[in-house]
């Protein structure tokens, strides 16, 4: 299906690899020129002809770097993702184990970062009447089902999204969330990832922890669900063929959330 995204400008935030390279793939697969924000340019990453964007979002003059490289390559920007996200590791232990300098780093990376980068791109969104989606989480709908730094963030970010599309929608920019359940990538799969910890917290190996995630979630496809997956929804919500969808959040996480 051809998503009429040729030629448009596409500013993907998280882009070196997992959900955020995916979206990068498919975006410049249906023509769009993409704006690769990542910390490290990845092989994958330039494999894609995106143009990448070294930059740490962490750091508040982040989104203004990465916006003013996008304009400046483009002349404008149509779509923004606001992927980046992550900052898991560590967090395996409760609520009392959470540090002040590990809530802050976390709710900086999930939320903050996308808060600052939509700040700085909104102006070139409205001059083209563009898109925004972002990349959240089903924990914020089941906050028990990940680090409490991470859901907590995740809920903000959700929320946000639904702010901004009130706001922003009647002056002609979409907004739109993305919730993905258990996803195949590093956060799970990495020996030094989410998943590797709570395995070893569980006193379980790391493969047996991944092989019973779906059941343990409740998902219906007896298995994780793949970031191209993931990626082709938000090529769909950021594409012209979805202007009659904003402010709604979409979840992808293979029938776990068992409610509306």
């Amino acid at each position: 299906m051809d998503m009429n995204l040729n030629g448009k400008t596409a500013l993907v935030t998280g882009a070196g690899r997992g959900i955020g390279l995916a979206v990068v793939r498919a975006l410049t697969a249906e023509g769009a020129h993409v704006v690769a924000a990542a910390r490290t340019v990845t092989p994958e990453l330039a494999a894609t002809g995106a143009t990448p964007v070294v930059v740490d979002l962490s750091d508040p003059a982040g989104a203004g770097h990465v916006v003013a490289c996008a304009t400046a390559e483009r002349g404008g920007v149509d779509i923004l993702v606001n992927n980046v996200g992550g900052g898991d590791g560590g967090l395996s232990g409760g609520f009392l184990d959470v540090t002040d300098a590990q809530w802050a780093e976390v709710v900086d990376l999930n939320f903050l970062a996308a808060v600052r980068v939509t700040r700085a791109a909104l102006p070139a969104l409205l001059a083209t009447r563009g898109a925004i989606v972002n990349v959240s989480s089903i924990g914020a709908r089941v906050p028990h089902g990940g680090p409490i730094p991470y859901t907590t963030a995740k809920a903000a970010l959700t929320a946000f999204g639904k702010a901004l599309s009130e706001e922003f929608g009647p002056r002609g920019v979409r907004v739109n969330t993305v919730s993905p359940g258990p996803v195949r990538t590093a956060m799970w799969e990495s020996p030094t990832g989410y998943g590797a910890e709570l395995a070893e917290s569980m006193g379980i190996p790391h493969a047996d922890l991944l092989a019973g995630i779906p059941a343990a979630m409740g998902m219906l496809i007896d298995r994780f669900v793949e970031p191209e997956e993931v990626a082709a929804l938000v090529t769909y919500l950021a594409s012209p063929l979805a202007a009659a969808t904003t402010g709604a959040d979409h979840i992808i996480d293979g029938g776990s959330v068992k409610t509306a």
